[in-house]
């Protein structure tokens, strides 16, 4: 069976923004799920998309070996889509820290994928030939397909990452493929298109199944990869945040990358903010961008002439998450709970860019390594400069700047960048056992010359002398300017770490 009737066009056509709306959701998984597991958003991408794309055209090829029997091998291709497509994020979550060759998997499932997408178009266009003209085939076919694109591209960041996750929006649009190859199984009516009719429902109850058990799934998988017991694990809107317990240390971990232990987190927020606080006159007004955990809020409240503080993170999940746990207000001392706090989900860099209140005394910047280009615009020499739009003559910022042991170069090219926006910096770095060597800066527009009068449970002034010092292997070197049009910093970063992490 070959050949519809005018009564099936409009069902092939509505099929036509569903399988493009399907194909268009696989590749945004792949780029997504490769950015967050390897890093460097921009490069996977890239190349995600750069594959899936050859793919298709593969596809696009090979469909003209398809002679006979369209309509049955195009309900085929869309059971085989929906399955493997479905499945594909779950697949790579749970093998991404159990097998060496990840990247041939990921690569190999985006070709298989792109390759079926790319047959399916063709077909439809070889099916419906004897329906419309040419020229009013090619351009319904192309319409339904470049809008059920443009609707994927709007569906994915603003309700399926966010409410639903990579793993669980990869089966349900792998159960809207297999629905197009039901539908036209009913629609069509054709005896000879029955015996796909068992096939198509089993792929829909094992991915229905999937889809119910996808957060167990994903969390059991994710339990695998840390040394203790997961307590809670969330994909938000912009990452996936787990949190790990062993015996009375707990850990968090961003994407799966370790952002504090509270065995030893005092270390690093004592240096995050209290010498940024020694450091001025008076520090009514205090500005902390990132530290969505509340920690160097808790080390601001300590200074009790702090009348103000206002934290700016992007993740609304995770500034609520550290509000409410009870696990995790008992680290961060209920600090996002205080009066004094006032907590901002927003953009950081759009949020600087539209403020226009009084300037702040102190500014803690505490964002993630510059790992990907959206957190590298952060580092860059545009973002100093519009900073001191919130900044006096006495203002003192405290900025969260890598390991200038194992980040060397990075290090450097963030004090290089602070220099060449116009301020004053004091670099300094200091040892955190989970972390090992750490780096920061202080920064004013005049030398900041911080007097620590008050012991901390780690900072003293003695510390903070010593972590000025740096040793041979940590010494200055040349290192460009981090500029937002040219992110020299997130290929740095990645380059350095790169011998570590792999």
């Amino acid at each position: 069976m070959d050949k519809v009737s005018k009564r099936s066009e409009l069902s092939f056509l509505l099929s036509v923004f569903v399988i493009a709306t399907c194909g268009l959701i696989y590749e945004l998984i792949a780029g997504t799920l490769a950015s967050y597991l390897l890093g460097d958003s921009v490069l996977q991408f890239s190349t995600i998309i750069g594959c899936y794309l050859f793919a298709m055209g593969i596809g696009s090829y090979l469909s003209r070996f398809i002679e006979r029997n369209l309509i049955d091998n195009f309900i085929r291709i869309e059971i085989l889509v929906g399955v493997i497509g479905g499945v594909s994020a779950a697949l790579l979550f749970v093998i991404f820290d159990h097998v060496e060759s990840f990247r041939v998997i990921l690569y190999l499932l985006v070709t298989v994928i792109g390759i079926l997408v790319g047959i399916e178009i063709p077909l439809l266009l070889r099916i419906l030939r004897d329906t419309f003209e040419f020229k009013d085939l090619v351009s319904k076919v192309f319409t339904f397909d470049y809008v059920g694109a443009l609707f994927a591209s709007i569906l994915f960041p603003l309700i399926l990452v966010p409410h639903l996750g990579l793993v669980r929006s990869a089966l349900l649009f792998g159960m809207l493929n297999v629905g197009v190859a039901l539908w036209l199984i009913y629609v069509l009516g054709s005896p000879s298109l029955r015996h796909h009719k068992r096939t198509a429902c089993l792929a829909l109850v094992a991915l229905a199944t999937l889809f119910a058990m996808s957060e167990r799934l994903v969390t059991t998988a994710e339990a695998t990869n840390y040394h203790g017991t997961l307590i809670f694990s969330k994909q938000s809107t912009y990452q996936r945040i787990s949190l790990v317990r062993t015996g009375r240390e707990m850990r968090l971990f961003l994407n799966g990358n370790l952002q504090f232990s509270t065995l030893d987190e005092y270390r690093y927020h004592e240096l995050l903010a209290h010498p940024a606080l020694y450091a001025v006159p008076q520090r009514s007004r205090v500005l902390v961008l990132g530290g969505g955990d509340g920690l160097a809020a808790r080390e601001v409240l300590k200074h009790q002439d702090v009348r103000e503080a206002v934290l700016v993170d992007l993740d609304r999940e995770m500034t609520e998450l550290f509000r409410e746990a009870p696990l995790l207000t008992e680290a961060n001392q209920n600090a996002l709970n205080s009066p004094k706090v006032t907590v901002i989900n927003d953009d950081a860099f759009q949020w600087i860019k539209r403020y226009s209140g009084e300037p702040f005394d102190v500014i803690i910047v505490d964002f993630p390594d510059p790992s990907n280009y959206s957190i590298g615009k952060l580092y860059s020499l545009s973002f100093y400069k519009t900073l001191q739009r919130l900044m006096n003559e006495r203002t003192v910022v405290s900025v969260q700047s890598t390991s200038p042991f194992f980040a060397r170069a990075s290090y450097w090219c963030i004090v290089r960048t602070m220099r060449a926006a116009g301020l004053e910096t004091l670099p300094y770095h200091l040892y955190v056992p989970s972390f090992g060597e750490w780096g920061f800066v202080l920064a004013g527009l005049s030398p900041p010359r911080p007097a620590i009068r008050d012991e901390q449970r780690f900072l003293t002034q003695d510390v903070f002398d010593a972590a000025t010092r740096f040793p041979k292997d940590m010494a200055e070197v040349e290192a460009p300017v981090n500029r937002l049009d040219d992110q020299v910093l997130v290929r740095l970063f990645t380059e350095e770490w790169a011998h570590y992490v792999n």
